[in-house]
């Protein structure tokens, strides 16, 4: 069973960047699209961004576009570049399977990223 454990997370202020990382263990994720999900203090958990297995192709959350960038190794890491943030993308990172509910593989820990204005 694969496990993902996510990392780099931090406090900045905002406008400023932070790069997240996902390593998975116990399996490949090579022949999955990977994706990035958040969730702030009383909200569900929400998509942020997806990369295809072949990482030709990316989607992205509207409230994220054209400052986040999601990258993969395809071998076991998938990475989150985030520039511009802002103070509503406080919230734990969750790195998993792109895909229905239900298919994920089990979430990891997550990695806390607090904005300050």
């Amino acid at each position: 069973q694969v496990q993902l454990v996510e990392s780099g997370g931090g406090r900045v202020q905002a406008g400023g960047s932070l790069r997240l990382s996902c390593a998975a263990s116990g399996g490949t994720i090579s022949p999955y699209h990977m994706a990035w999900f958040r969730q702030a203090p009383g909200k569900e958990r929400e998509f942020v961004a997806s990369i295809s297995y072949l990482g030709d192709s990316e989607y992205y959350a509207d409230s994220v576009k054209g400052r986040f960038t999601i990258s993969r190794d395809n071998t076991k890491m998938v990475y989150l570049q985030m520039n511009g943030l802002k103070p509503e993308d406080t919230a734990v990172y969750y790195c998993n399977r792109a895909g229905p509910e239900g298919s994920q593989f089990s979430w990891g820990q997550g990695t806390q990223v607090t904005v300050s204005s």
